[in-house]
């Protein structure tokens, strides 16, 4: 399964994406707000494979701030929910 969370991580539904993630063992996408996940060890133990859209990362300035998140763009996010069986969001 793929969850693509959008909001922040101090909104609720941030945080309600990234269980769930974490509830299910899925993979995330960090879209718009979402990418500010990255920072500070926000994903610390978790253990699925995080990706982030490049645009929305370079948007917000946090180019610099890429640790253990692959970068995608719009294309290969695509790609990837037409791969999943299933696809959760948008938190």
């Amino acid at each position: 399964m793929l969850v693509l969370i959008k909001s922040s991580p101090h909104t609720s539904e941030g945080k309600r994406g990234l269980k769930i993630a974490r509830d299910t063992s899925s993979d995330i996408v960090l879209l718009q707000d979402g990418v500010y996940f990255m920072i500070n060890d926000m994903l610390d133990g978790f253990c699925g494979t995080a990706y982030a859209v490049k645009e929305d990362v370079a948007l917000r300035g946090l180019s610099d701030v890429i640790r253990g998140v692959k970068i995608i763009d719009w294309d290969d996010l695509i790609d990837k929910m037409v791969e999943e069986d299933k696809v959760v969001g948008m938190f």
